[in-house]
C-alpha cells in the first residue's frame, strides 16, 4: 500500500540513486493499464472483484458517480495505458531520460468527475517525482485504489506516493484543479509556487449539417456522459441557420434514461421552472432542455445552442472564447463520441504539464 500522512513533518525525498529509470515507469503503467482491462471483463482473479465492488459502491458516496459513469472513466483510463501509447507521449521529451532529484509536487484533485486527477497523477509519477496528492471529498477512493495497483505492481512507488486530506505543505511545485472560485483560493495560498491553477472550462461542438445519424448520436456520449459535468463535456453546441433541432431529439432517445436519475431530474425540473418563468423558448426532450444562448457554461440538464450563418463566425467564437473552450468537437476537430476519451498527450487547458515538470527540475528548485 502506499503511503498515506497525516503530516509531512517525516517527509523525505529519495536519494536520485535509488529511483526507477523511465523503462521501468512505463512498464509499470503498461502493466496497470492491462490489470485493469482485464478486472473490467471479470478476467482478472486477483483485481475484477474489489474494482467491480469500488464502481459499484461509488454511487453511496457520491450519487453522481453511477457505475456506469465510474465504468466508463476507468475504461478510458484503461484504454490508453499501453506500452506503444506510454512510449509515445514520453518520446516527446528527452528530458525524462535524466534522473535528476525529484520534484515534491503537489496535486489538488477535482472531484467532479470520476477519476478526475488521474492525469496529473501520471504526469507526475512518469517525470521520476514525488506525488503529494490531496484527493477531493467528492472522490476520494478511485485515485487510491489506482495508487495501490500500481503501488503492487513495482513497489518502488511506494516511497513517490503520499496522500493527505490535510493543507499540502512540503511542496515544491503545485497543479489545482477548480472553480474560478477556489482558483482564487488556489492563487492565494500556493501562489508563490511554480504552479498550474485550472479554472472552468467547458467544450463545444459544431455541426455543419453534414453529419450522419451516428455521428449525432454520438454527438449525444459528449453531452450526456458524466451528467454533463466534465471539463469536456459538450456544454454548447453551434447549429447552422435553418438547422433542424428536432433531428437531435430524435438522435438522443438512447440517452432518455438519464432523466431517471434523481439528482439530474431535479435539476431538469428546476431549469424547465426557470424557464418557464422567464418565458424563454426552449425545447424540451424529456430529458434534456435545449435553449438558444450565447454562453458557455450551460447548466446540468440544460443544453445551449447557436445558429451561425458563416463558419468564419464559429472560427471566431471559437478564438474570442478559447480561454474557457476546453475542447472542441466536430467534423474538422474531435470526433463526435471522443471528447471523454482524451489521449495521454491532450492536456487539460493546453497546458502541457510533462514540459511543467521538467522545467521546473532545470530550474534547479531543488
Amino acid at each position: 500500500m502506499c503511503h498515506y500522512y497525516n503530516s509531512f513533518k517525516y517527509f523525505y525525498i529519495l536519494n536520485s540513486n535509488l529511483q526507477m529509470n523511465l523503462s521501468e515507469r512505463i512498464e509499470s503503467f503498461s502493466k496497470l493499464g492491462e490489470i485493469l482491462r482485464e478486472s473490467l471483463e471479470g478476467k482478472d482473479d486477483l483485481h475484477s472483484d474489489s474494482l467491480k465492488r469500488l464502481i459499484d459502491n461509488q454511487q453511496y458516496k457520491n450519487s453522481w458517480f453511477t457505475p456506469g459513469n465510474v465504468r466508463m472513466s476507468v475504461r478510458s483510463i484503461a484504454e490508453e495505458l499501453t506500452n506503444d501509447n506510454i512510449a509515445k507521449w514520453c518520446s516527446s521529451y528527452p528530458g525524462l531520460e535524466n534522473q535528476p532529484e525529484p520534484l515534491n509536487v503537489g496535486i489538488v484533485m477535482a472531484g467532479n468527475i470520476p477519476l478526475a486527477g488521474f492525469h496529473d497523477f501520471i504526469s507526475v509519477l512518469i517525470t521520476g517525482n514525488n506525488l503529494i496528492a490531496k484527493t477531493s471529498s467528492k472522490d476520494p477512493d478511485l485515485i487510491v485504489f489506482i495508487s495501490d495497483l500500481l503501488c503492487n505492481i513495482n513497489p518502488g512507488f511506494k516511497k513517490h506516493i503520499f496522500f493527505t486530506d490535510k493543507t499540502l505543505a512540503g511542496i515544491n511545485a503545485i497543479i489545482a484543479t477548480g472553480s474560478d472560485n477556489t482558483s482564487r483560493y488556489f492563487e492565494y495560498y500556493f501562489g508563490k509556487y511554480p504552479n498550474i491553477i485550472r479554472k472552468n472550462r467547458n467544450s463545444i461542438a459544431i455541426i455543419d449539417g453534414t453529419e450522419s445519424e451516428s455521428q449525432i448520436h454520438d454527438l449525444g456520449i459528449d453531452i450526456f456522459s458524466y451528467f454533463g459535468l466534465g471539463c469536456r463535456s459538450v456544454s454548447k453546441i453551434y447549429i447552422p441557420a435553418g438547422y433542424d433541432i428536432s433531428i437531435l431529439n430524435s438522435r438522443w432517445n438512447a440517452f432518455s434514461d438519464i432523466i431517471n436519475h434523481s439528482k439530474y431530474a431535479n435539476n431538469y425540473d428546476f431549469r424547465k421552472a426557470i424557464l418557464m418563468v422567464n418565458r424563454e423558448n426552449f425545447t424540451d426532450t424529456g430529458y434534456l432542455l435545449m435553449t438558444e444562448n450565447t454562453g458557455l457554461s450551460s447548466p446540468v440538464a440544460v443544453l445551449y445552442y447557436e445558429h451561425y450563418e458563416s463558419p468564419e463566425y464559429v472560427l471566431q467564437q471559437t478564438e474570442i472564447l478559447k480561454e474557457k473552450i476546453q475542447c472542441v468537437v466536430g467534423t474538422s476537430h474531435i470526433p463526435f463520441g471522443k471528447a471523454q476519451s482524451p489521449h495521454l498527450w491532450d492536456y487539460a487547458d493546453g497546458i502541457d504539464t510533462i514540459e511543467f515538470l521538467l522545467k521546473k527540475k532545470v530550474a534547479g528548485i531543488l
